[in-house]
């Protein structure tokens, strides 16, 4: 079965990325973020950063959200929310790492939805797509 991208899907995206922000482990950064991705059948797979005191061995939660959607076999995304704490710019995005594993899992044209929650609460979501924040990934030979 393939779920239909429409707006009700991509608003349980965005709510499942806000909630599970407040899961995040993040004692070294105190910046919380969640992430949620949308699988073709409509499962959504959920997660959070998780820090270390090895810096290196950090987690994003775009990498942790598509890394447990694989552990469930799932092979491929259609859409991901990130939603990070407050930011100067308003919204935070996926690091460079995390860009190239979504191009590893998703089309360039899949919808990359950045989710901030004002002081008030109120949830603001500015639509990219991975294209616009990766336009030269490297892909597996003959993509």
């Amino acid at each position: 079965m393939k779920k239909k991208l429409d707006n009700k899907t991509l608003d349980a995206l965005v709510h499942a990325a806000v909630a599970v922000k407040k899961n995040s482990y993040s004692p070294y950064s105190h910046f919380k973020v969640g992430a949620a991705v949308l699988a073709p059948d409509g499962q959504i797979y959920a997660g959070t950063n998780i820090e270390n005191a090895s810096y290196g061995l950090t987690v994003c939660a775009e990498r942790n959200a598509m890394f447990r959607g694989v552990c469930e076999g799932q092979k491929q995304f259609v859409a991901l929310a990130v939603c990070t704490d407050p930011v100067e710019e308003g919204f935070g995005t996926p690091c460079g790492a995390c860009r190239q594993v979504m191009a590893e899992f998703m089309k360039l044209d899949a919808p990359i939805l950045l989710v901030a929650v004002t002081k008030k609460g109120q949830i603001k979501v500015l639509k990219k797509k991975l294209k616009d924040l990766l336009p030269l990934p490297f892909l597996k030979p003959g993509e």
